[in-house]
């Protein structure tokens, strides 16, 4: 066995590729990004011919996920938390169909919301789709849990959920690292009937879905990641998932009985002996109370539960050993304190980039109207939104700037107008410009072309050197389609090229183009590399 230091993420793709894996299908999202990118530099993923490709959103690669399945093969698909919501048609479809090779599918959720809009919990994608979630609390368990969720997959003949978060994504440690196993063989699924959802095979596919969960069920109450370790009798008993297991561990309490969970379903039998064995369960997990809940329904109303939900660990953000040390009564040094009399240092657009001159020119453009709305999408133009700039007026969810402009525009707002990211505008903004076009909606579109996927690392956008003949394809008209690059010195021009399109009435596209300062920063650095 070979030891290596390695992140979350990269024992979670590590472990994949020595599974077997043939392709994985992701469009980045911190915490998850580099599960992809370790994938896409791995010597063994290129002598193996793995499909490491980015995605145009998670929808896409969810589905092409299950056409790799479908074709025999194991897939990994991986996103943030929230791309789970882009993906969600297909991936509680993929229950219905079931699988062919194996899918795993990673969703790497985001507690105290460091670069997401949300805290959602994946888990209870997995409860609603019925199918197995698995829960590493350590990155080895996250390598050796691939291959296992593979096999499950395949012998369940269902995707399988891991859930990860931020601090497991993103923190290292050795891993035992074994040999890699062979990629299956091609072997396209003959059982048609199994993925042409028409009602009457959706019927039977959800029938046979139900009959699976008591193999589930027991799958997960045997599991060797579910442990149960029983300390001095009465008292508090902990039930602790994923990361907050090491936060237990962590408070040295050998006297307590602990089970630690990173297979569900719930282990209930397992549950109910500790409920048996103490007098009340504090219950210790990552993101919402959804263990929480559901032991209050397993061991009765009257049993003490404790959590997230009475207030004994916080309702939100990301736990950590202080506070699970306090929740259980054990005094230790604060060490996860903010650090006192340091100035807030906000995040702010890079100097020299492109996006820093489209806000100034539309900033200054905006001002000459009564009461303009900028309606903002995800990437790091969303950062337009602090000083210097303050210059939108909304960020929802990707791709929602044109569609809200539209809205606003549709209800008398004038000018509504929408900034969006070159990848962002692939990803989800597409069919949005679609609707204004066909409803000729009085709306001005800024796609900010950057050239890449800069907020979470220069990853290839997929639309780079396309998005004109998109618009046009889209139904823009040519003259109402402008490519401008976003330097001071072209300020005046791109200011009066904004003026005229927000005065038209009717759909304007304006797409601002200049490479992201940090890409063309590593590709200077990797040419010059390549000369010495």
């Amino acid at each position: 066995m070979e030891k290596r230091l390695l992140l979350g993420d990269e024992a979670i793709a590590l472990g994949a590729l020595h599974a077997g894996l043939s392709g994985v299908y992701a469009y980045p999202g911190t915490p998850s990004t580099e599960i992809t990118e370790f994938i896409q530099g791995s010597p063994l993923a290129k002598e193996r011919g793995v499909r490491s490709r980015w995605c145009t959103n998670e929808k896409t690669a969810m589905e092409a996920a299950l056409g790799m399945s479908y074709a025999g093969k194991r897939a990994l698909v991986c996103m943030k938390h929230v791309g789970m919501n882009v993906c969600a048609d297909a991936f509680v479809n993929s229950a219905i169909t079931g699988v062919n090779g194996g899918v795993v599918v990673l969703a790497a959720d985001d507690p105290s919301m460091h670069s997401s809009q949300n805290e959602q919990d994946s888990r209870f994608y997995g409860k609603f789709a019925m199918i197995p979630i698995l829960e590493p609390s350590t990155q080895q368990e996250a390598y050796d849990m691939m291959p296992k969720a593979f096999a499950l997959s395949e012998s369940l003949k269902l995707p399988v959920l891991m859930r990860i978060v931020t601090r497991m994504a993103h923190s290292r440690a050795a891993v035992e690292v074994g040999d890699p196993m062979e990629q299956n063989a091609l072997n396209p699924d003959n059982q048609r009937s199994h993925w042409v959802l028409l009602p009457g095979n959706a019927r039977r596919q959800y029938l046979s879905l139900i009959s699976k969960q008591p193999e589930i069920e027991m799958s997960a109450e045997n599991s060797t990641y579910n442990e149960l370790a029983l300390g001095n009798p009465g008292g508090i008993g902990i039930i602790a998932a994923g990361t907050g297991y090491n936060y237990v561990r962590e408070a040295d309490v050998p006297e307590r009985s602990v089970l630690k969970i990173s297979q569900y379903p719930l282990p209930i039998n397992k549950i109910k002996e500790l409920a048996n064995y103490c007098s009340e369960i504090l219950v210790v997990e990552d993101g919402q109370p959804f263990i929480e809940e559901s032991v209050k329904a397993i061991v009765g109303a009257g049993y003490p539960i404790t959590g997230r939900l009475t207030g004994k660990l916080p309702r939100t953000g990301e736990l950590n050993p202080d506070n699970v040390a306090a929740a259980l009564g054990i005094e230790n040094k604060a060490a996860f304190e903010p650090a006192k009399n340091i100035a807030g240092r906000p995040p702010q657009l890079c100097q020299g980039c492109g996006h820093r001159s489209v806000y100034q020119a539309l900033n200054e453009v905006a001002k000459e109207f009564d009461d303009p709305r900028i309606f903002g999408d995800i990437g790091c133009y969303t950062l337009g939104a602090l000083p210097p700039f303050s210059a939108i007026d909304s960020c929802v969810d990707m791709g929602a700037s044109i569609t809200m402009a539209k809205g606003a525009a549709d209800a008398g707002q004038f000018p509504a107008i929408a900034v969006i990211g070159d990848s962002t505008f692939t990803h989800s903004g597409m069919t949005g410009l679609l609707d204004a076009v066909n409803d000729n909606a009085n709306i001005t579109v800024i796609i900010s072309d950057n050239l890449t996927t800069a907020m979470t690392g220069g990853q290839d956008s997929a639309g780079t050197h396309k998005f004109e003949a998109i618009c046009l394809a889209l139904g823009v008209e040519r003259e109402h389609l402008h490519v401008v690059i976003p330097l001071p010195k072209n300020m005046e021009e791109i200011k009066q090229v904004i003026r005229d399109e927000i005065n038209y009435k009717g759909v304007s596209v304006i797409i601002p183009q200049r490479e992201c300062m940090q890409t063309l920063a590593r590709k200077l650095r990797q040419q010059k590399a390549k000369q010495s």
